[in-house]
Formats: structure tokens, sequence, C-alpha cells
């Protein structure tokens, strides 16, 4: 479900900059745009610096544990009268 997400998103993403782009330049012809603002690899990149890719987020999925997470609010401490 995440990585569905990170793709969609970076999927979005890629298109919202080269239509920005393709706006922005509207002489340049798409080979010009190519050459300019993508590497061999189709990242956006300029001088050097390449657009954050959500695809390359690690997804890590944690199994249920329930009660067997240590926290102070779910021990069982006899109360303490004085």
């Amino acid at each position: 479900m995440a990585k569905n997400t990170f793709l969609y998103l970076q999927h979005y993403r890629w298109w919202r900059v080269i239509r920005w782009l393709r706006r922005k330049h509207r002489r340049t012809n798409w080979t010009a745009l190519r050459r300019r603002h993508l590497n061999n690899s189709w990242q956006i990149q300029h001088e050097g610096t390449v657009l954050f890719d959500p695809r390359t987020v690690p997804v890590t999925r944690y199994r249920y544990r329930g009660t067997a997470i240590p926290t102070r609010w779910n021990t069982l401490t006899p109360n303490r009268t004085a």
C-alpha cells in the first residue's frame, strides 16, 4: 500500500514538473528539454542536483505486537497505599 502511494507520488510529481518545464520554455522542443533537464535514467535534474525520487523510500512493514511493546501504561504494578 505505501509503496503504491510512493509510486503514484513520483508519477504525479514527474508529470507536474515536465508540464511546468514545457510551459516555462514554450519555444524549446522536447528533445532539448530532455537533454537539458533529464539525465540518462530520466530523473529530473538541474546543474547536477537530482530531484528527489519518492520510490527510493524504504518501506518497512512491522508485525503487530499488541501488548508486547513495553510501555509504562500497560504494566501491571500493585497500587501502593501509604
